[in-house]
């Protein structure tokens, strides 16, 4: 796991020495992802530079150091990431006469791309990377991206300048670097809390797309071309549909079951100390059920906690630990030590991400960090075994409107909205039971309205998954840009409403905002984070799944709970998904309120220029006062001005 960037001069212009020094500086912004050794790499004809920050897992001699160079020195690597199957491919490259000096992945990988060429040898790779590779021979630049986008990859121009890094903060390094605000993409931040691929908030910066590889010629200036993919989503989940595992129950356990303990074995491979998250839900139970079966010793697993109960997990987690007999290590947070990390997150996301998970994420790596340099996390699941709630939310509501005509969706919401939520409030609390009383019904049939007023299941979807319904009124100048969200060109063709969801976030919500999450929050302490759920193989085999494998009496992960059974009883994970929050709407309206009321000062939005004042004032005074819940809206906007704070000293306004 380390950090990557360079550069790719095609004036001629900068000498060798400059450029040293210039990549120097890039990969110096990102000590954090790789704080055991920085290497680069200059080539004087060409004007390309490469810079590597390395965090060593694998092969911690100087053999494994980058910014290598192949054996027959066509080609020079950086990389970021793991090949887990390094170990099986050096194996059959050395019965094809290959000779190794090291033991590093990083060296197999280049002895696969001589052997078999790029796209080829890519596809035979089994894990997590973005890698840059210079072809001394064509004299072309590529930039690869793994299959699921667990490893970030941004790009882009500046003047005669082509940029790339694992973090923005090494394109920022540059001289050449010219910042300026894309509005589109933070319209797109407004809706989603995060921007995804391929924009970033930066115009003419992008994000690499997951599965892709793009190739940049020295005749490419100014216009980067199109990633080509080499394995996709798309392609996988219809393929999947369309093929669908005809075996029985058993055997898809058995089959599920073999398919995990291969990639969590895989993944346990590291010559550092290598541990565990643990929530006690049914994912990361899974990694650690089977980890702990294919261990010797005890697992480290590591847990966060919150002394407020709604958000507490800590407690399951440790009846999971203590069931398979791993060494555990939990952490109760006070209110004081989460906010604590809101000062952090500008630096530590480069750009605009509110997923608000993200201060917990933070803490549970920092923690892991004291004694662990490797960590297994559950992610995925959700995904590929039908594990959201919204999607049996939004199946139930479609279902329940589905059936009326448009117009009389749209006059019924428009009924709903006609009174405020405390109008509604102080008809409907004085006959509600007293624990729904606090659930504040008004506001709750605010938001019905807001969602059955649409033409398509796919259209109320994207309502349910938006912060901000309407992001071009918020964003001064802003038109939303294409997404697989807003496009039905970029849909898979499934039968199933729920396995569309599922898809759609499977290329967007999942490589944006969840393994973002991750990686930025691991790598922001020295922390590799591996996802075994998404080994491409167990991805694949899920979408072959019936969706009877998946959910059974309204709750999903069917085939996964098998397998987890099989390794702890089912008492011990039974319960409703918490998910991994924070009492966010509180703080605002508490110890985070004067920090806000400074963020969201009418006269300082307006000569910012960027927000629509009078809409975020509305929504905070709304908030502060009780009436609606508005944290997921304002979340977005404090963390965007909370980053232009951060960051406008290099911007260009």
């Amino acid at each position: 796991m380390c950090g990557i960037t360079g550069f790719w001069n095609t004036s001629g212009q900068i000498g060798v020495q400059k450029r040293q020094r210039i990549v120097q500086h890039m990969s110096s912004k990102m000590l954090h992802r790789g704080p055991d050794a920085q290497g680069i790499w200059v080539e004087k004809e060409s004007g390309i530079a490469l810079g590597h920050r390395r965090l060593a897992i694998l092969d911690l001699s100087p053999e494994g150091y980058q910014p290598m160079k192949s054996a027959d020195e066509r080609y020079i690597i950086t990389f970021n990431g793991e090949i887990y199957n390094f170990l099986e491919l050096r194996q059959q490259l050395e019965q094809l006469g290959h000779n190794f000096r090291g033991h590093s992945d990083t060296e197999v990988m280049l002895a696969a791309i001589c052997h078999w060429e790029l796209q080829a040898a890519v596809k035979q790779f089994v894990g997590m990377f973005a890698f840059a590779l210079w072809d001394r021979k064509e004299r072309v630049l590529h930039l690869g991206r793994d299959r699921l986008g667990e490893k970030p990859l941004y790009y882009g121009w500046m003047g005669q300048t082509f940029l790339f890094g694992s973090e923005l903060k090494a394109l920022k390094a540059h001289p050449e670097w010219r910042g300026e605000i894309d509005r589109n993409a933070l319209a797109l931040f407004m809706r989603h809390n995060y921007i995804p691929a391929p924009y970033s908030i930066y115009q003419g910066i992008y994000k690499l797309p997951p599965g892709t590889i793009l190739t940049l010629k020295s005749q490419d200036t100014q216009s980067p071309p199109t990633a080509v993919p080499y394995w996709s989503a798309k392609s996988v989940a219809e393929l999947g549909a369309a093929h669908p595992f005809s075996g029985s129950e058993t055997e898809a356990i058995e089959q599920l079951d073999s398919l995990l303990r291969d990639a969590i074995r895989q993944q346990m491979v590291a010559d550092v100390p290598l541990g565990a998250f643990l929530s006690g839900g049914i994912d990361s139970s899974t990694v650690v059920a089977l980890m702990q079966a294919q261990s010797n010793r005890p697992v480290k697993t590591f847990s966060i906690g919150f002394y407020e109960d709604t958000y507490n997990e800590a407690k399951y987690a440790k009846e999971v630990a203590r069931h398979l007999g791993t060494d555990h290590t939990e952490l109760y947070l006070t209110p004081e030590e989460a906010i604590s990390v809101i000062p952090k997150l500008p630096t530590l996301y480069d750009e605009p991400f509110s997923d608000s998970s993200q201060i917990p994420t933070f803490l549970l790596s920092q923690l892991a960090k004291q004694q662990v340099t490797v960590s297994l996390s559950g992610d995925g699941g959700d995904e590929l075994f039908s594990g959201y709630k919204r999607y049996f939310l939004t199946h139930r509501i479609w279902q329940q409107i589905g059936w009326m005509p448009s117009g009389m969706r749209q006059a019924l919401s428009r009924a709903l909205i006609t009174l405020s939520p405390q109008t509604w409030n102080s008809f409907l609390v004085p006959w509600l039971p007293e624990k729904l009383k606090r659930l504040n019904p008004g506001d709750k049939l605010h938001k019905l309205a807001d969602v059955i007023a649409f033409e398509s299941l796919e259209s109320l979807y994207r309502r349910l998954l938006s912060h901000w319904k309407d992001p071009n009124s918020l964003v001064l100048g802003a038109s939303e840009p294409t997404t697989a969200l807003n496009d039905s060109e970029l849909w898979a063709d499934l039968p199933d409403l729920i396995q569309s969801m599922m898809y759609l976030d499977t290329v967007t919500y999942l490589p944006n905002d969840i393994l973002t999450k991750v990686d930025r929050a691991t790598m922001g302490v020295s922390l590799e984070a591996r996802v075994p759920l998404l080994d491409h193989r167990v991805v694949e085999f899920a979408w072959r799944l019936p969706m009877s494998m998946k959910i059974r009496n309204r709750q999903g992960k069917w085939l996964l709970r098998q397998v987890l059974y099989k390794y702890v009883p089912s008492s011990l994970i039974e319960r409703p998904k918490m998910g991994f929050g924070i009492p966010l709407g509180d703080w605002l309206r508490g110890s985070l309120r004067d920090w806000a009321e400074v963020l969201l000062d009418e006269s300082r939005l307006r000569q910012e220029g960027f927000l629509n004042p009078q809409l975020i004032r509305q929504k905070w005074e709304e908030h502060i006062a009780g009436d609606r819940n508005w944290q997921a809206y304002l979340w977005n906007v404090l963390i965007f001005q909370a980053w232009l704070d951060e960051n406008s000293k290099s911007l260009n306004f």
